[in-house]
């Protein structure tokens, strides 16, 4: 599939720019089976790297200038790496790969300019983290052209930046970590307090992971998102722990009074989502994939 990709991405760049690319990189989008809004929270999580995947094609152009084009987007970004950068407007697709070239920049990795070309197999707002898959690829297409290699988690934590400071997405470690270090045939079940990854196998032949287009559209951007984080925080602070993740049901039930009911529910939903994800990760490795199924029905 990776092969196939690559030759699709080689061909759109040849159309675009009518030359051959030097480099090509790419990133995963994800599926989380189990923790949802728990990695603000400092909780855990099981997300897996899925075959889709965003794939970006490039060659130099000879100038301190990058232009990206994206098949989804009919504009392009043109980025001046010898000035500096600034956010486009809210909901626009550059500032993904901007915010990681300026994440790059204050590193002091600046290169030589390039022509790029994204292609992506990730839906967008399907919830499969094509956002993530873009920055993601955009990191490791600049430690190839810039010859500036990052560790995994440094890698992550550059891109989730880019998403918070040019994106405006307060995400967590989650997406940017699975897209900038999934593994084949293996779940990730990641510490987000920590940021320590474990990876369990996931190979059994027998099981398949089916991700269905439920066709409702998700869009981390429009406020919701970052509206549930800010419940969390206030939770947190009426319970006087630093994150969720240090909370208890007791402690929620002493002090459900100090928060609204939403605020209250969040709570609850975080608590119980960090323990179902623990449960289910051990599952996995044990292979009792019925048990696995039935933690992440729980509601």
């Amino acid at each position: 599939m990776s092969d196939k990709l690559n030759d699709v991405a080689t061909r759109s760049f040849r159309n675009s720019f009518g030359k051959a690319p030097r480099w090509i990189a790419s990133a995963p989008g994800r599926v989380n089976l189990i923790g949802e809004f728990t990695d603000f929270n400092g909780g855990y999580v099981l997300p897996m790297a899925i075959e889709q995947r965003t794939v970006i094609a490039a060659a130099p152009n000879g100038s301190q200038t990058i232009l990206m084009r994206s098949g989804a987007n009919a504009n392009e970004m043109r980025v001046n790496v010898s000035v500096a950068l600034t956010a486009d407007p809210v909901g626009s697709w550059s500032n993904y790969p901007k915010g990681v070239i300026d994440g790059f920049c204050h590193l002091g990795a600046v290169g030589e300019g390039f022509d790029a070309q994204v292609f992506s197999t990730v839906p967008i707002g399907a919830g499969l983290s094509s956002s993530a898959a873009l920055a993601a690829a955009t990191a490791t297409l600049l430690e190839k052209v810039w010859g500036r290699s990052l560790d995994p988690l440094q890698k992550a934590r550059l891109c989730q930046k880019a998403e918070h400071e040019y994106a405006g997405v307060p995400c967590g470690i989650m997406d940017p970590y699975i897209s900038a270090c999934g593994r084949a045939d293996q779940l990730l079940l990641l510490d987000c307090e920590s940021e320590v990854p474990a990876w369990i196998a996931f190979d059994d032949p027998a099981v398949t992971v089916l991700v269905v287009n439920t066709k409702v559209r998700h869009q981390l951007d429009d406020g919701g998102y970052g509206e549930r984080r800010a419940r969390c925080e206030s939770a947190a602070r009426a319970l006087g722990v630093p994150t969720l993740r240090s909370a208890t049901f007791e402690g929620l039930s002493r002090s459900a009074d100090r928060m609204d009911a939403m605020t209250a529910r969040c709570a609850r939903h975080v608590i119980g989502e960090i323990d179902r994800t623990l449960r289910a990760a051990q599952c996995a490795r044990e292979r009792q994939w019925e048990r696995l199924g039935e933690h992440v029905r729980e509601p």
